[in-house]
């Protein structure tokens, strides 16, 4: 440890640095939420985090806000600074520039452009660097980054909502409302976080979603609608085609069709086929091409066969579960995760890190997933 520089200090600026970073939530991707702080004999002298792709990284607004008083201070940053050209120019180059002395970067950055480029030129430039400092919170805080840099999948969240008894509609398949106005709000919060939305054609057809983030902030053009289309095409009259939700629609079919060039338009939506998967639409290969679009961050809203495939394939990280006080019964009601299911206990998924929260009646359950075996299976 560099001497004047204890443990608790690192973390004490590199948490801040962290709730900097937050502060972007929903708006940064493709890129990572990051936060920077310049310190100068133990006083935050500058300041920044990255707003929005395309806009300066949290390094280069910390050390424009510092100024002179930057030379021979510690720079902390929640993500290790980059050293390639993207969008704007290579962090270390304005590190270097501004004289810094010491860098406390929390991770190592995933990104293959990065990947510890950015530490060793800044340590063979004469910086002491010192890594590792909250860099669990780090990774958490970009999870969808993450997993998209190093294992070419989105971060996938599972939202539900569904009554006491695990039911998602009644046996008529009436689903209007199940859960709380309080709910409904909490999943618009999601909505606007996330890249994509993914529903299945029996939700689209049942319950004519429009899919878009409502009465909050979110970035233009986003979430974008993926619909899984069964053997019948979807209803060209379907709300989530129309301009009231102006944000793109990618149709992923099983069936045999042409690619067609990206829409211009959420009104001229875009089939993506894939060969079948037992008459169905491959989860799998959808989301690897997801990820190869740009999408970092798909939330699953339904309908139960959907999930069922999603969990048996392991392919969702996370999941906000929505219960109301209601029971609906019936055999022929369809439960909030269909599918075959597994056999045994311990083939069961579990969740980690679960939360409880009461929303109006409706009692959230929010938490990670973690699977009896590989996480991230080889495909």
């Amino acid at each position: 440890m560099v001497h004047g520089h204890s443990p608790s200090q690192d973390e004490r600026f590199m948490r801040q640095a962290l709730a900097l970073a937050l502060r972007a939530r929903g708006f940064t991707s493709p890129n990572p939420m990051v936060g920077a702080i310049v310190v100068r004999n133990g006083r935050v002298v500058g300041q920044g985090f990255h707003r929005r792709a395309g806009l300066a990284h949290a390094e280069a607004q910390a050390l424009r806000r510092a100024g002179r008083s930057a030379r021979g201070a510690t720079l902390y940053v929640t993500l290790e600074p980059c050293n390639h050209t993207g969008r704007t120019p290579p962090c270390c180059d304005a590190i270097l520039a501004a004289g810094i002395k010491r860098v406390v970067a929390a991770a190592q950055d995933p990104n293959p452009l990065v990947n510890g480029r950015g530490l060793a030129r800044l340590r063979r430039a004469g910086v002491r660097v010192t890594t590792g400092v909250l860099a669990e919170a780090s990774k958490r805080l970009n999870a969808p980054f993450w997993k998209t840099m190093t294992h070419g999948l989105p971060w996938v969240v599972a939202k539900v909502g569904q009554s006491l008894d695990g039911k998602i509609a009644t046996v008529s398949g009436e689903s209007r409302w199940i859960t709380s106005p309080a709910s409904r709000q909490v999943t618009h919060r999601l909505r606007a976080l996330v890249d994509a939305i993914l529903v299945g054609s029996r939700t689209v057809r049942a319950d004519d979603p429009l899919l878009s983030a409502r009465g909050v902030r979110h970035r233009a053009g986003f979430p974008v609608k993926v619909l899984l289309e069964g053997s019948r095409a979807l209803p060209t009259e379907m709300r989530c085609l129309s301009a009231q939700s102006p944000a793109p629609v990618w149709i992923a079919t099983a069936r045999a069709q042409a690619r067609r060039a990206p829409a211009a338009s959420a009104a001229a939506p875009e089939r993506i086929s894939f060969p079948s998967k037992n008459g169905r639409v491959p989860l799998r290969r959808l989301l690897r091409e997801l990820s190869r679009r740009g999408i970092q961050s798909v939330l699953i809203e339904g309908g139960g066969e959907v999930l069922g495939e999603a969990f048996a394939d392991k392919l969702v990280d996370h999941v906000v579960w929505f219960t109301a006080p209601l029971i609906i019964g019936g055999r022929a009601a369809p439960s909030s995760v269909a599918g075959e299911g597994v056999k045994y206990l311990n083939q069961a998924a579990r969740l980690t890190g679960v939360t409880y929260s009461r929303l109006g009646v409706d009692l959230c359950l929010e938490a990670d997933v973690e699977y009896p075996s590989a996480r991230y299976p080889k495909s």
